[in-house]
């Protein structure tokens, strides 16, 4: 078996840019790589107890030395320095995968069937023009004893 490469890493800066944009020395690179993952965790949190909000697409954060410019979705007060939020909102909120994934997720919360969950979700994404969805659920679906695996595929996916 060949050594596989995983494919979002192998990809990152010539299709998908960084979520994060800094440099720290050696000594420093831990300490800000846990400061990136309180800000995500509070701005999640935070956006999770406030309603009306569909869902976090993407936050990136951009630090200088003494400012730190976040693109997320809400303000927070979780870390030391000056941070800058700046909101943007998603033209086609269903065209992202990540808002999808919360909506099937507060689907299955909600008791709802997985499959109509999935149908829901692949409708709502073909709403926005997208050219195919492919939804996979994993795990122990409805509670079932054994594990298993549930994907639907409409449109075209490469």
């Amino acid at each position: 078996m060949g050594q596989k490469i995983h494919p979002f890493g192998f990809r990152l800066g010539t299709t998908p840019n960084h979520d994060s944009i800094w440099f720290a020395q050696p000594k420093n690179y831990s300490e800000n790589l846990k400061e990136d993952k309180i800000i995500r965790d509070c701005i999640k949190n935070y956006i999770q107890k406030t309603s009306g909000v569909e869902g976090i697409g993407r936050i990136k954060i951009k630090k200088r030395i003494n400012l730190i410019q976040t693109n997320v979705q809400k303000n927070l007060n979780c870390v030391t320095r000056k941070i800058n939020i700046t909101i943007t909102r998603i033209p086609n909120t269903y065209s992202d995968p990540n808002i999808l994934a919360e909506f099937i997720a507060g689907q299955l919360k909600n008791r709802i069937s997985f499959r109509k969950a999935i149908k829901k979700a692949i409708e709502l994404a073909e709403q926005t023009c997208t050219k195919g969805v492919q939804v996979q659920i994993a795990g122990r679906i409805d509670g079932k004893e054994i594990a298993c695996v549930e994907w639907i595929r409409e449109g075209d996916v490469h």
